[in-house]
């Protein structure tokens, strides 16, 4: 099934009709005395047998072009034009030099434009960019326009191979990195389509200037219909880095967790990612399954405090309905639980110091994390970590997490990029969040 290409191609078809009749490049016919002139130059020159087919399609072209001028209808210009595809094509077929093909690439230009024949315009751009004598400046765009025709055809290999070259010589028209990958897609071919969209927005970094966020989205639209769990995480991560916004966290997550072999544990530490970020802020019937997945996650039973928090939270912004029964049961469950768990944690901040592994020392950190006391947790999960036997990973992802609760937004980002496995694009979420706090 292709993707729309209506927004593509009608953008760049207005572009190509602005640049090519506008005036970025002129293409102005010459009188025969001024081929014969130019032939003189050692280089570039015409070849005599072009000067002589030339004329015809000149002579048409110039008294089109003097017609046009003085207001004649797109009716009357056609038929004033009748026999001109025929005097293009002879002049076409003894085109030996790189002027001669320069040359007959313009009138290609100039005469498709009026007869709205993109086929032959498709052919001109194509001559002029095989003449080798436009400006280099201008070789990026041209490459763009072809690509563009190409991929209004559907010819997607013709387009991978012109918008490839827009695209690397940094092409100021966003659509063409866009069309590069979903011509790629077109053909079953999205890994690669999002190695060249990757390549743009290196070129672009490289070049200072802004990568737009259309192409991260359309990565990602790439990536999820191509089943490409890495690179759909991949432009994720890269989406949410360039725009650290609460939307962009909550999509981004979505996708890590889609793409992800996540269980209860590294859902909850998604859900807090959310809830700092403030994704669990956004449209409630978007969000709503979000705060059931936190509550779930955390457990009233484990952490009632959290679970107690969030649960107002929902009710409060509307994502979830205080009667309803799942609701009902978390607020029931964890406002009855809460006191003598939080009388429970200086003994629980003991034995983690006294015991043998960090098992103690990990739930304690939990414990307190959930309850807010970020520099307790902290000094917990350092424990954990020093004595071993512990699930390393997510005692590291939540160590980070106290850090920043602690605004020590270096030492979570330094946390967060030992961490591994599964949880390390969740990881690198985080490390994105810390960056943004510390504005770094």
């Amino acid at each position: 099934m292709r993707l729309s290409r209506s927004n593509f191609v009608s953008s760049a078809r207005a572009a190509l009709a602005f640049a090519l009749l506008g005036g970025v490049v002129a293409v102005t016919v010459a009188p025969a005395a001024a081929f014969a002139k130019e032939k003189e130059a050692p280089k570039p020159s015409y070849s005599k047998e072009f000067v002589a087919a030339a004329g015809p399609i000149q002579k048409t072209l110039t008294t089109a072009g003097a017609a046009k001028a003085k207001g004649i209808s797109d009716a009357d210009l056609k038929a004033t034009l009748g026999s001109a595809a025929a005097e293009l094509a002879t002049a076409e077929a003894v085109v030996k030099t790189s002027q001669d093909r320069l040359a007959a690439g313009q009138f290609a230009v100039q005469l498709g434009g009026w007869l709205e024949d993109n086929k032959m315009r498709k052919r001109g751009i194509k001559n002029m960019l095989d003449s080798g004598l436009l400006e280099p400046g201008k070789v990026p765009l041209f490459n763009f326009y072809l690509g563009n025709f190409s991929y209004a055809e559907a010819d997607w290999p013709g387009a991978v191979d012109a918008l490839t070259k827009a695209v690397q010589g940094n092409v100021a028209d966003n659509a063409a990195a866009e069309m590069l990958a979903d011509a790629y897609a077109q053909q079953g071919m999205g890994a690669e389509g999002l190695t060249a969209l990757r390549l743009a927005v290196d070129v672009r970094k490289a070049a200072g200037t802004p990568v737009p966020a259309a192409w991260y989205k359309r990565a990602q639209v790439i990536a999820y219909k191509g089943k490409l769990g890495p690179q759909a995480i991949e432009w994720s991560l890269l989406q949410v880095a360039a725009e650290p916004t609460a939307i962009n966290f909550l999509g981004a997550g979505q996708l890590v967790r889609e793409f992800s072999a996540f269980g209860k544990e590294e859902s909850l530490d998604l859900g807090r990612l959310f809830l700092r970020t403030g994704a669990l802020d956004e449209n409630p019937k978007v969000v709503s399954r979000e705060y059931i997945e936190y509550i779930e996650s955390a457990d009233p039973r484990r952490l009632p405090g959290e679970v107690l928090k969030i649960a107002e939270m929902g009710v409060a912004k509307g994502a979830l309905q205080a009667n309803d029964m799942f609701v009902t049961d978390a607020l029931t469950q964890s406002k009855g639980r809460i006191a003598a768990d939080k009388a429970s944690l200086p003994a629980l901040e003991r034995d983690a110091k006294t015991a043998a592994t960090g098992k103690s020392a990990q739930a304690a950190g939990d414990a307190f994390l959930s309850y807010g006391e970020a520099a307790k947790a902290e000094e917990m999960y350092a424990v954990a970590i020093a004595k071993g036997g512990i699930d390393q990973d997510r005692t590291l992802t939540r160590q980070g997490i106290a850090q920043i609760d602690d605004s020590k937004f270096a030492e979570a980002q330094d946390t967060f990029a030992k961490v591994t496995g599964i949880r390390a694009p969740l990881a690198k979420l985080w490390s994105i969040y810390a960056a943004s706090k510390s504005g770094k």
